[in-house]
């Protein structure tokens, strides 16, 4: 079974702007999903994907992914994702040996700003760059499924670096 091991962080600052590599847009949209999974359609540049992601505690879970074509993929991101959209900018930036994604959100989630970083082992230690804030790996709030049904502006009493 393919796992993700992925710990998830708000950021407190732009500091890493000037470290990013390379950044993408993604559109993202849910096809539905349970207690158990989450299934989503994703565009990223050139590229499109579905993907099926398990809903467990903690920083690792099952996902399974597999390329789609591209035209399919933004025909279902238009007809089919009644569970909701998300769109972000995804930002590479490397630190102290790895590699962190910086997602930068828009639209009605537009403000908040997550870092995540893939990991081959959950209780691997890394070191944390300086703009990183608190952790919500375990915050369901902060997962792309949430936020496509509950965008981060509706929550209300939001502050620089994306805390509610």
């Amino acid at each position: 079974m393919p796992l993700e091991i992925e710990r998830k962080f708000l950021v407190e600052s732009d500091a890493w702007r000037g470290a990013a590599t390379r950044r993408e847009l993604y559109r993202q949209g849910y096809l539905g999903g349970s207690e158990r999974c989450s299934i989503r359609v994703r565009v990223g540049g050139e590229h499109a994907w579905l993907n099926l992601k398990g809903r467990v505690h903690g920083a690792t879970r099952p996902e399974y992914e597999y390329a789609i074509p591209l035209l399919e993929a933004n025909e279902i991101l238009d007809t089919l994702c009644s569970a909701g959209h998300v769109e972000k900018v995804r930002h590479w930036v490397p630190y102290a040996g790895h590699e962190w994604e910086v997602d930068e959100f828009l639209g009605a989630n537009a403000g908040l700003v997550v870092a995540e970083l893939e990991l081959d082992d959950e209780n691997l230690e890394f070191a944390r760059p300086p703009w990183l804030g608190r952790e919500v790996t375990d915050d369901v709030r902060y997962y792309n499924s949430y936020l496509a049904q509950h965008p981060w502006s509706a929550w209300g009493g939001h502050r620089v670096g994306g805390s509610p």
